[in-house]
């Protein structure tokens, strides 16, 4: 077991190493790096080159000083009105008749049982595939795609993982679907109803109270002083603009993107419909990858801290894509 172990970590390194010198024989790159290496086959990346960003920020410059102002206000008054008691309350009391229901309820006849149930075993016909030859990956260059948002069809550089697939045989073999067993089978005890006449509340006497009697009068109060305010006058701003380096262009990270075949008509539909949802001007969506959406996506890559330059997954993933 570890020698098949050992014999499958030096087949992965063989392949990695000849995909990496297949790439660099294919012409100079900028870098000296290659994508990270996947868990799976059928994975596509992209290391863009993307220029300097700037932004235009606002700043406040104070115009006139903070200043206060007293300001008089007159005392106010309210007119209320008050309730005075003009006769006590008080209670009396009223006799209330015993009440009666007819109910049913439920009466045990005989007592539940169990009895004992044998199951046989069952068997199945299976068919199995069994590995007859192993598959194993390599790293295949790509030419420019739709996704790639630079003028530039050399700025991007797209590394794909692709799989020579396993080869399998069926087999075909009996297996115990339900191995047999003993049931126990619960019979439920039996019931009839039977009717009666029950008590629902006794006789009693109750205390009816009679509420105290009320009459208005009206009045006038002193509602606030007079006082003496000071009102803040706030200061006054105008605003200047400048331009502001944000980043500094360059080469990105390697990004996991689509692949070529995962570029559909489809996909495209979806992410300007997305980019259009949040605000970013990608045209109508109609599956078309051109300047446009290009434009939005680069703008909104650029917003949300996302890499820059390309249809990579973390960018789906934010606008809720299917791919």
């Amino acid at each position: 077991m570890k020698k098949t172990s050992i014999y499958k970590m030096m087949i992965a390194f063989v392949v990695v190493l000849f995909s990496f010198s297949s790439v660099m024989a294919q012409g100079d790159l900028p870098f000296n790096d290659l994508p990270p290496q996947p868990n799976q086959f059928g994975k596509c990346y992209a290391k863009c080159k993307v220029p300097d960003r700037y932004e235009t920020v606002e700043t406040q410059v104070l115009v006139k000083e903070e200043s206060i102002k007293k300001i008089t206000r007159p005392a106010e008054y309210t007119t209320t009105t008050e309730q005075i008691l003009v006769k006590e309350a008080s209670t009396k009391l009223v006799p209330v008749p015993a009440e009666y229901e007819t109910v049913t309820e439920q009466m045990l006849v005989k007592e539940a049982s169990t009895r004992i149930k044998e199951v046989p075993p069952r068997y199945e016909t299976v068919r199995e595939k069994v590995l007859v030859a192993e598959g194993y990956g390599k790293w295949v260059r790509k030419k420019r795609y739709a996704g790639c948002t630079s003028v530039n069809p050399e700025d991007c550089y797209i590394m794909c993982w692709e799989e020579v697939p396993a080869k399998y045989e069926t087999i075909t073999k009996q297996v115990l679907s339900s191995p047999g067993r003993t049931d126990v089978v619960e019979i439920p005890a039996e019931y009839k109803t039977v009717t009666k006449r029950v008590l629902r509340s006794p006789a009693r006497v109750d205390e009816i109270p009679i509420p105290a009697e009320y009459k208005t009068v009206t009045k006038q109060v002193l509602a606030s002083p007079a006082t003496t305010d000071e009102v803040v006058i706030p200061a006054e701003y105008k605003t200047v603009k400048e331009r502001k380096l944000v980043s500094v262009g360059g080469y990105t990270t390697w990004s996991e993107i689509l692949c070529e075949s995962q570029q559909t008509n489809s996909v495209i539909r979806q992410l300007q419909s997305a980019l259009n949802a949040a605000g970013y001007d990608a045209g109508p969506a109609d599956g078309v990858m051109g300047s446009k959406t290009n434009a939005a996506l680069n703008k909104y890559q650029q917003d949300k801290g996302l890499p820059v330059g390309n249809m990579n997954k973390e960018t789906m993933n934010a606008l809720g894509i299917s791919y």
